[in-house]
C-alpha cells in the first residue's frame, strides 16, 4: 500500500526578512475596527509587519523607506 502525501495547506503565511508577511491562499482578514477583507485565491497578499504602512493592514513598502529591522528569528 502506498503512503499518501499530506495535502498542501490552503493558506501559507511566510515572513520576509525585515519586511511584511506574505499570505498565499484565500483568507478573511478582520482588522481592529472590524473591517472585513475577503481575499480570494488570487495573487500573494502582503501584510504590514512594521506598523508604518499608510495602507494598513496591507504593506505599502514603508519598511524599506524607514529602515525597519525585524526582531531576531525564532530558533
Amino acid at each position: 500500500m502506498s503512503e499518501q502525501l499530506p495535502a498542501e495547506p490552503a493558506v501559507v503565511i511566510k515572513t520576509v526578512d525585515n519586511g511584511p508577511y506574505q499570505v498565499k491562499g484565500p483568507i478573511r482578514l478582520v482588522d481592529h475596527d472590524n473591517n472585513v477583507y475577503d481575499l480570494g485565491p488570487g495573487r500573494t497578499k502582503l501584510l504590514c509587519r512594521c506598523g508604518m504602512s499608510e495602507t494598513k493592514p496591507f504593506c505599502d513598502g514603508a519598511h524599506v523607506r524607514n529602515g525597519f529591522v525585524a526582531a531576531e528569528r525564532s530558533s
